[in-house]
């Protein structure tokens, strides 16, 4: 087994981190869930500060954040874009230096890779990727989690992703999948498929690790015996304007009861990260529904609230495995072999 420190090190992408390591995070996510639902104090960051940087919003990423910070014992403060100098009026390099003599780690939702890769290098405490345009990290751990929660095991399960194909969770499965073992398949447009070396990237690993990598735009063929099926939305923070684009292109690989019905297992699993274009009761919705003449998106009212539906599951284990990371990484846990 490979000998590891999780101690100080950052979380900026899954590919940072071996197999064993991110199903040790899993595991541990898992074991933090327990003691929390047992009422267990778990207070492993007693008395450290974290901070907070969002360039976009968030409700899970924010809370889960927030709260795993304040049952860990820690502080979190929260600084949104408008609060801080941020690559406005100061660099990026000199509030990394700033923020690393106040707080004891770091956590970063925004747009580029770079920057949360800048804060890991110059600020000498833990950085957290809550998010970038490239890489969704903390959401994997969150996502495995819940996998293995139905079905005990990753390795052998056959995960398929439908819809934008090139965005962040999408890459992030890709690679963490390949990682872990499990059979990955994107199914999607062929102008929406992963960047090639993200699907090189995850083909290397899958040599390792004996995973199945497929990339169709065949949406039968894609889908024929999932163990999960996973969406999210078409149009991502900052591509507004290709709402009418996506939603022509994208409408064939809509989670609906007929694809569910072409997975042929009745243990599927249905996972969604949120927020979820399901139903006309927010704003977009509203002026989906007024402007394009839909009422539902990437999945169905009907799928989202079925037997198969566990996004409010993955939901809540983002606040658990948010919590396994900064503890291992932050926490000074005996951790001598994963």
């Amino acid at each position: 087994m490979k000998k590891t420190v999780f101690q100080g090190r950052s979380f900026l992408a899954e590919k940072d981190f071996s197999r064993e390591e991110l199903q040790y995070l899993i595991d541990f996510s898992e074991y933090l869930k327990d003691l929390k639902k047992r009422g267990i104090p778990h207070r492993y960051l007693e008395g450290k500060n974290i901070a907070l940087l969002f360039e976009k919003t968030s409700t899970r990423t924010r809370a889960a954040f927030t709260t795993a910070a304040i049952d860990l014992g820690a502080h979190p403060e929260y600084l949104g874009k408008d609060d801080i100098q941020l690559g406005k009026k100061e660099s990026v390099e000199d509030t990394a230096k700033v923020l690393g003599r106040m707080f004891d780690g770091i956590e970063f939702r925004g747009f580029s890779q770079k920057v949360v890769e800048q804060l890991a290098e110059f600020s000498s405490v833990p950085v957290w990727n809550g998010l970038t345009d490239q890489w969704h990290p903390t959401q994997m751990i969150a996502d495995f989690l819940t996998v293995q929660e139905n079905f005990g095991r990753l390795e052998g399960i056959n995960m398929v992703y439908v819809g934008d194909g090139r965005n962040n969770v999408a890459n992030s499965l890709l690679v963490t999948g390949a990682i872990l073992g499990v059979n990955m398949r994107i199914v999607a447009p062929e102008t929406l498929f992963p960047e090639a070396n993200i699907i090189a990237l995850a083909e290397g690993y899958a040599k390792v690790s004996g995973a199945e990598i497929m990339i169709t735009d065949d949406v039968t063929k894609g889908v024929d015996g999932a163990d999960v099926l996973y969406t999210d939305v078409w149009v991502s923070m900052g591509e507004e304007e290709k709402f009418e684009e996506r939603i022509t292109l994208l409408k064939p690989y809509q989670i609906n009861m007929d694809m569910v019905k072409k997975t042929k297992n009745d243990n599927l699993i249905i996972l969604h990260c949120l927020p979820a274009f399901h139903d006309t009761e927010t704003v977009y919705g509203k002026q989906m529904a007024e402007r394009f003449g839909v009422k539902e998106m990437e999945i169905t009212d009907e799928v989202f609230r079925s037997q198969y539906a566990r996004q409010f599951d993955q939901a809540e284990n983002r606040m658990h495995s948010i919590k396994a990371i900064m503890a291992a990484t932050l926490g000074n846990l005996f951790i001598p072999r994963v």
